[in-house]
Parts: C-alpha cells; structure tokens; sequence
C-alpha cells in the first residue's frame, strides 16, 4: 500500500530524496536537470526546497521513498486563490503501481484544504503524465514548442495545464 507524508525537514530522507531524483532523471523525465545529474546537485535541490510556500509530499512503498510531489501556494497578494504543481515524480521501478495517481490525488486534497480553487501545472507534451492530468480533470491550455530541455539535452515542447478545485 502506499503510504503519503508531508516532510516538514529534509535531513532525514535527503540521501534517498537525491538518489531519487538522480534516477528520475537518468529515466528521461523533464525536471529541470541534465544527465548525469550529480549526487551534490541533487542534494542542493533538496536542501532549498522548503519555504513557507512550499509543501512536499512523499510517497512510500516498501519502506522507501518512490515518488514526490510539491504544492507550491502562490504568494502574490492577488494570487492567494492558486498553486502550483510541481515536481511530481516517481521512481522508475514504481512505475504503473498507482504512485503518482496517488499523490496527485493527495495534493489536490491538500490544495482545496488550502483554500486554493486554482491549480497550474507544466509538462513535456509528449510525456506519459499528459494522460495522468487530463484524467484528474485538468484542462490544456497551452503548448508551447521547445520549452526545456530534456536530461540529455534535447529541447521538447511542454503542454500548460489549470484546473478549477471550484
């Protein structure tokens, strides 16, 4: 069963938070990163994730951490009805066991609690995710071509996506 938890410190799982994102990475998933993300680089990311707008969530099965999720709350005095979806992530042997339906459903739980009715996210068009995000209600509202880079460097187009919690 998998279980979700929000981390409120990174110290304690920061040695298997970087192994994850190393290996997310090293799979092709759009993060941000370049491959061979180093070790340093991806304990970096992690010891400067958390802010007071910044919830990270957890997934774990087996007794280790197979996925990641961040809610991040707009600070924008105009914007206290929206978040943001980031960094949602699963390990590569966790894949297609429910991890990142889960946690997406979780932090759209959390979102809601948190009085937001406006939720954003991005993606690589081509990526498996598109399917995950459009069966959870989210609506494409953009593409844009070339948007990053891939973990080996090639630029893909990324799709935008909302979702109104009300």
């Amino acid at each position: 069963m998998i279980e979700i938890k929000e981390l409120t410190e990174i110290q304690t799982n920061q040695d298997e938070l970087a192994r994850l994102f190393q290996e997310v990475v090293a799979d092709g998933a759009s993060m941000n990163f370049l491959h061979p993300m180093q070790y340093e680089t991806a304990i970096h990311y992690w010891s400067n994730v958390l802010t007071e707008n910044v919830r990270l969530f957890i997934a774990i099965l087996d007794d280790k951490i197979v996925g990641t999720v961040q809610l991040h709350l707009s600070d924008k005095e105009n914007g206290q009805h929206r978040a943001e979806i980031a960094k949602l992530m699963t390990h590569p042997n966790a894949r297609r066991k429910g991890v990142a339906k889960t946690l997406l459903h979780y932090v759209l739980q959390i979102a809601e609690q948190e009085g937001r009715t406006l939720l954003l996210l991005d993606t690589e068009k081509d990526s498996l995710a598109n399917g995950l995000y459009q069966s959870a209600g989210f609506v494409l509202y953009g593409e844009i071509p070339a948007y990053s880079q891939d973990p080996f460097g090639v630029y893909k187009d990324g799709n935008c996506y909302y979702k109104l919690l009300k």
